[in-house]
């Protein structure tokens, strides 16, 4: 919403209402592609919100989670169909949206136009949750069934903060949670506005949205007594410290926390120009800020010089500039302290020898100075204790290391704290399911990486640092309840 002077406003939703928050704060925020131009201003919301807003989310929680699964699934589709029904307003939020993220306005468009169709795919599994198990004596006659667990904490990133959403809130919702979100406050007012509008279908307290620093409102949101379960999306180190916030009060939760994804590509893989723009997407969409992006590639040596030839040519194509611009395939990365971490990893390679070009055309040298871009940037071969290959660059980077045996490529694959995703390129389709399964990631792509190659009814989490339990699919709505087992003497339920 607009303020008095025209400036672009979001406050906060809660109870079904629109609210400024309680200390009347709001913060900036500036395009990355331009820093000096200011966008507009999110509310800054207190530890006194939170409060009222877990409190409005567990006074709806009884009679959301009476409805049956088929009730709540009918709000899913109306959710859905909402989203898209106003495409002057929706047109607007996407070219918000670009402004305030350094997104592309194609992938600002794919973001908030599909985001309808996770909850539509939530939507579809109401028959299957409504079914319990059934465990027939003797000794007992058991119910195996699932009750919701009460209001859940959602907290989004800002790389791609509305599909992640996505992954959880219509989960939660169909499960039968009432939910509070907190975006991140790089990317806050066009997520906001979608979010208030989702919620203008559903009935009041069901979803409230809080935007703010989270040194201010994160501890308070966590460590709430009413939140009975915690979705987080983000870094290893905060994940950590929402596991300890957790842990006093024994509040369950689901941690994504990124990673470092490692591609294999074996002698036979198809090399043409689809598998270049395949591979050069998987690392390099959203200017690399994915969490399950292509971010290491190991090549078999006899194909190295063929991809890496093949890869210059997909990466010098690229346009580097404003995203509003309609030729542009790469904006800015989305906020100073992002840029700082790419630039100082590739700054580290190349002081430490190793082979590091970048490509991509650049329309605007001005505003490439001056916004937080970085051209697509290959490193050819690196010592692999180097930070370029060891943690994970979130931004467009990618190291491209040689490999002589199957054995060596698993091993390097592996050798991660990471364990997100993975892939394997190979015509062999044996080959690809037995090294897949030899791969500790909780999702391995075969002959694609990344979002385009995602299969949304699948859960989708990590191994090792990369998280606790799954979003996405049948068990990331299972994450939101809790199981009710039922039991009676033998022969009396049955």
């Amino acid at each position: 919403m607009a303020g008095k002077d025209s400036t672009i406003r979001t406050e906060l939703f809660i109870d079904g209402e629109v609210r400024p928050p309680a200390g009347k704060e709001y913060y900036q925020l500036h395009n990355p592609a331009r820093p000096d131009e200011f966008v507009g201003e999110a509310a800054s919301a207190t530890a006194d919100d939170i409060d009222v807003a877990c409190k409005a989310a567990h006074a709806a929680f009884p009679a959301w989670a009476a409805l049956s699964y088929a009730e709540r699934a009918d709000y899913l589709t109306k959710i859905a169909r909402h989203l898209t029904a106003d495409e002057a307003e929706l047109n607007s939020r996407i070219k918000l949206f670009t402004r305030e993220h350094g997104k592309i306005l194609k992938e600002s468009t794919i973001e908030m136009t599909r985001l309808g169709d996770r909850f539509t795919l939530c939507a579809a599994m109401a028959e299957r949750l409504a079914v319990d198990d059934e465990l027939k004596g003797p000794p007992f006659d058991t119910i195996i069934t699932r009750q919701p667990r009460g209001v859940a904490a959602l907290i989004v990133p800002w790389n791609w903060p509305l599909s992640i959403l996505g992954a959880k809130l219509p989960q939660a919702l169909v499960a039968g949670n009432t939910c509070v979100v907190k975006p991140s406050q790089n990317s806050a007012m066009a997520p906001t506005m979608t979010i208030r509008k989702i919620a203008e279908v559903l009935p009041a307290g069901v979803l409230n949205v809080v935007t703010g620093s989270a040194s201010v409102i994160g501890d308070p949101l966590l460590s709430h007594p009413l939140v009975r379960k915690i979705n987080f999306t983000g870094s290893i180190p905060v994940g950590k410290h929402v596991m300890r916030v957790a842990a006093d009060k024994l509040t369950p939760v689901t941690l994504e926390l990124g990673g470092n994804d490692a591609g294999i590509f074996l002698e036979d893989a198809v090399l043409d120009d689809a598998a270049f723009m395949r591979m050069y997407l998987a690392a390099f969409m959203t200017s690399g800020q994915i969490c399950m992006a292509l971010k290491r590639l190991y090549v078999h040596r006899s194909r190295y010089d063929e991809l890496c030839t093949g890869l210059i040519a997909a990466a010098s194509r690229q346009v580097i500039g404003d995203p509003l611009l309609p030729e542009t395939s790469m904006g800015p990365l989305n906020n100073k302290s992002q840029h700082a971490v790419v630039t100082g990893m590739l700054s580290q390679a190349r002081e430490q020898g190793a082979d590091v070009q970048e490509y991509g055309q650049v329309p605007d040298e001005g505003l490439y100075k001056a916004g937080y871009f970085q051209k697509p940037a290959l490193v050819f071969d690196p010592d692999p204790a180097l930070d370029i290959v060891k943690e994970e660059q979130f931004g467009p980077a990618l190291p491209i290391i040689p490999f002589d045996t199957e054995e060596e490529a698993i091993s390097l694959a592996n050798d991660s704290q990471y364990g997100l995703c993975s892939s394997v390129w190979t015509q062999d389709r044996e080959s690809a399911v037995r090294l897949a399964r030899q791969l500790e990631a909780g999702y391995t792509y075969l002959n694609g990486h990344g979002p385009l190659a995602q299969d949304n009814r699948g859960p989708f989490g990590g191994f090792k640092a990369s998280g606790i339990g799954r979003n996405l699919g049948f068990e990331g709505i299972l994450e939101f309840q809790e199981y009710h087992s039922i039991s009676a003497p033998d022969g009396w339920l049955f």
